[in-house]
């Protein structure tokens, strides 16, 4: 069976804009160049809200006109969230013609990709039918919003392993008020991102069927 290679970068910290600029070159790259390799790029963000193209401002707990949080809406399906370090984000750009043309496949995967990895820790991680993300114990320590153009993928999924969960309280996550955020460090308190990335880096290679190939990210610089 023919694996895809698919390129890993990972990163520490990125500041957001900085991440989108480079996702939005792989992706247009590869919508004029389908035979490009596929990349999944691990990183930390410094704090920052963003808001999905469709995203409603009132699941800010602040005025927006008045705060001095940096705040972006962005081209991804889904509300409000919150990244932050100690928060592990990934963002795969994959061309989905090589696996299912199908959106909630996709999801589905990234979701496999996550509770494979809470499993690798004893945690059983949930979903929920009609909501994207991943729960344990009916609190939610992963967001998944996506971007897919010509099949080509960005955005991703975002998972609370260590971070400063105060954030949090500045929003409705995710738009859903009845269900609590959690980190992983209330089951695992010695829990790092480090150590995290190592086992979703290898599920994402399960769960997808790809060859990862570790990578140098030349650097990025955000275009004018």
């Amino acid at each position: 069976m023919h694996l895809y290679r698919c390129l890993l970068y990972n990163r520490r910290l990125l500041p957001y804009l900085e991440a989108l600029a480079w996702q939005r070159s792989l992706m247009r790259d590869r919508i004029h160049n389908p035979h490009l390799d596929d990349v999944l790029i691990l990183l930390e963000h410094p704090p920052v809200y963003t808001l999905g193209q469709g995203a409603n401002v009132e699941f800010l707990k602040f005025d927006l006109d008045k705060s001095n949080f940096d705040v972006h809406r962005v081209e991804r399906g889904g509300e409000v969230t919150y990244h932050c370090p100690g928060q592990l984000v990934g963002y795969p750009i994959l061309n989905l013609q090589r696996y299912q043309k199908d959106l909630h496949w996709y999801l589905r995967q990234l979701e496999e990709v996550l509770i494979r990895v809470l499993a690798v820790y004893g945690l059983q991680g949930e979903r929920i039918p009609s909501l994207t993300g991943v729960w344990v114990e009916g609190r939610k320590v992963a967001a998944i919003g996506i971007k897919v153009s010509r099949w080509i993928t960005m955005h991703g999924f975002a998972l609370n392993v260590c971070p400063e969960m105060a954030g949090f309280t500045k929003i409705v996550p995710c738009g859903i008020a009845d269900k609590p955020v959690a980190s992983l460090a209330e089951w695992i308190p010695e829990i790092t991102c480090q150590e995290v990335r190592f086992h979703v880096a290898q599920s994402f290679a399960e769960v997808f069927g790809v060859e990862l190939v570790e990578s140098v990210h030349e650097d990025f610089t955000v275009p004018e």
